[in-house]
């Protein structure tokens, strides 16, 4: 297994980074086949082989993710994508 932990500022209101994070849900769950639930200001993601969650704070998200075997291979550029993703949606 592999751990990924990226901590990323932000400008945003609670209420625009928790939009900007389910704009990244929705493309998460229409690329991957991911499930995604939120629970207070947390949203967790799964699909075989990736589990984890996406941490909003005042200032702050965090992504938090598990990669199995066949993922733990790519963790390098699935890192580099979800950091290319984060500046994108948070600056």
């Amino acid at each position: 297994m592999a751990d990924i932990d990226i901590h990323h500022p932000h400008q945003l209101s609670m209420a625009g980074a928790r939009d900007a994070v389910q704009q990244v849900a929705d493309k998460l769950i229409e690329r991957f086949g991911v499930d995604c639930r939120w629970q207070g200001d947390v949203l967790g993601f799964s699909r075989a082989g990736v589990d984890g969650t996406i941490s909003l704070q005042p200032g702050e998200v965090q992504v938090r993710a598990q990669l199995g075997f066949l993922f733990a291979a790519m963790q390098g550029p699935i890192e580099s994508e979800i950091r290319r993703v984060l500046g994108k949606h948070f600056g």
